[in-house]
C-alpha cells in the first residue's frame, strides 16, 4: 500500500506545485488518512519540499480503526504536549525555504489560520480547496473491496434482525440492536447513525430513533451503515410489520422502487449527476409528490457517508467508472409514513455489466 499512498501524494503534490506552492498542509481527518494511510486524533500531514511528515501530538493510535501509516512514511510526534501539529508543520515547511504553503482552508478554524500566520508570517498561505476530495472521489479496486466487505456486513445485520420479532420493540431499540450486529460481524463501527424508523415516521431521511414501538400494519424504515477500514457504505429498506399490506402502502412502495431502479439504471461514466437525480424525481414528480421529495437523489461514499458527487438537481459535473454512490429516493406523507429504498452501488461501464450493486438485501416488500 506503501506506493498507493505516494501517488496519491504525488498526484496532489503536482496540483499544488501548479497553483505555485511548493509545500502543502493536510489537516481534514479523512484527507489525512486517504493519504497517510491513517489519521490519529489531531494528526496532520505536511507535503514538504524535503520529505513528507505526518505529524501527531501523541504517539500514534495502533487501534485498527483508525487505520495503519504508510510505512514509507516519517511519524513525527510533537515534543511536549498542548503543541499544535498545523503550527508545527508551517514552521518546518518555512524552515525547508518555502514561500507559499497550500492549505485546506475549508477546514482550517480562523484561530488556528491565525496561530500558523504569527508562526510564520513571510510563508504565504494558498487555499488548495478540494483538492484532496476531488482526488478521493474515484475509488481504486482495494477501495471499492472495503466497501463491498461493509455492505455484505450490514446485509447480514439487517437479514438477521428481519428474522427477529419487531412488534413491540422501540425504533430505539431496534437501532442499537442494529449497530451491535455490525460490530459482532466484522465492521469498525456504523457508519453514522442508524435510522430506524415506524409508523408516521416512516420515510423519513435521517429519522433519529424514538421510543415508538413497532406496531402491526406499520411500514418499518431502516436506515444502516457499516464502516470498514475505514470505508463506509449504506443501505435502507422499507418493510411492512405483521400483516399483508394495504393498497395505499403497495402503491406508494412499487412509486418509490420504480424511481430507485430508473436513477440506479442511469449511473453510467459520462452521465451527469443530475440526470441521475432526474430519473428518480420524474417518476415521482409524475404522481403527484413534488413536495415531497428529498434535496438529493444520492450522493458518494468513502472514507465518509456524504462524500461528493451529489445527486441532486442543482449538481454540476458527470460520473466516471468506479466512483461508489447511493441512490435513495423516497416519500413520506406526514402523519402516514412513508418508503425510503437505499443501495450502494459503483458506477461501471456497460462493457464490465453496467453499475455493480454492492448491498443485495431483497427489495420486495416483505410482510415481516
Amino acid at each position: 500500500m506503501s506506493e498507493v499512498y505516494a501517488a496519491r501524494r504525488s498526484r496532489l503534490r503536482e496540483r499544488c506545485q501548479a497553483g505555485g506552492s511548493a509545500s502543502a498542509l493536510v489537516t481534514r481527518p479523512a484527507n489525512v488518512r486517504y493519504l497517510a494511510g491513517t489519521a490519529p486524533q489531531h494528526a496532520v500531514l505536511l507535503l514538504g519540499r524535503a520529505e513528507d511528515l505526518l505529524l501527531c501530538p501523541g504517539p500514534p493510535d495502533d487501534r485498527s480503526a483508525e487505520g495503519r501509516p504508510d510505512e514509507a512514511l516519517r511519524v513525527q510526534r510533537l515534543p511536549g504536549a498542548g503543541g499544535d501539529p498545523a503550527v508545527a508543520a508551517a514552521g518546518l515547511a518555512a524552515g525547508q525555504g518555502g514561500d507559499s504553503l497550500a492549505v485546506e482552508e475549508h477546514h482550517l478554524t480562523v484561530a488556528r489560520h491565525r496561530a500558523i500566520r504569527s508562526v510564520v508570517p513571510r510563508l504565504r498561505l494558498a487555499d488548495m480547496g478540494s483538492a484532496v476530495e476531488q482526488l478521493r472521489v474515484v475509488k481504486d479496486e482495494e477501495e471499492i473491496s472495503c466497501l463491498r466487505i461493509g455492505a455484505e456486513i450490514a446485509d447480514q445485520a439487517l437479514g438477521e434482525l428481519l428474522e427477529s420479532i419487531l412488534v413491540g420493540r422501540t425504533e430505539r431499540h431496534l437501532a442499537l440492536e442494529l449497530e451491535r450486529r455490525l460490530v459482532d460481524h466484522g465492521a469498525d463501527g456504523p457508519a453514522f447513525a442508524t435510522s430506524v424508523a415506524t409508523g408516521p415516521n416512516s420515510g423519513r431521511r435521517c429519522h433519529r430513533p424514538t421510543d415508538r414501538r413497532v406496531e402491526e400494519g406499520d411500514f418499518l424504515s431502516v436506515c444502516l451503515g457499516a464502516t470498514y477500514r475505514g470505508y463506509r457504505c449504506e443501505i435502507g429498506r422499507t418493510f411492512v410489520i405483521g400483516t399483508s399490506p394495504t393498497d395505499w402502502q403497495i402503491e406508494l412502495y412499487d412509486l418509490v422502487f420504480a424511481a430507485q431502479r430508473a436513477a440506479r439504471e442511469a449511473l453510467a461514466p459520462g452521465v451527469a449527476y443530475r440526470d441521475v437525480d432526474r430519473a428518480a424525481r420524474q417518476v415521482l414528480d409524475s404522481a403527484g409528490y413534488a413536495e415531497s421529495l428529498p434535496a438529493l437523489t444520492g450522493h458518494g461514499v468513502g472514507l465518509e457517508i456524504d462524500e461528493d458527487p451529489q445527486l441532486a438537481p442543482a449538481a454540476m459535473g458527470k460520473l466516471d467508472a468506479c466512483v461508489p454512490v447511493t441512490v435513495e429516493p423516497g416519500v413520506h406523507l406526514p402523519g402516514r409514513g412513508g418508503v425510503r429504498i437505499d443501495d450502494t452501488l459503483v458506477v461501471r461501464p456497460e462493457a464490465d455489466g453496467g453499475p455493480e450493486l454492492l448491498t443485495i438485501t431483497t427489495k420486495e416488500l416483505l410482510a415481516l
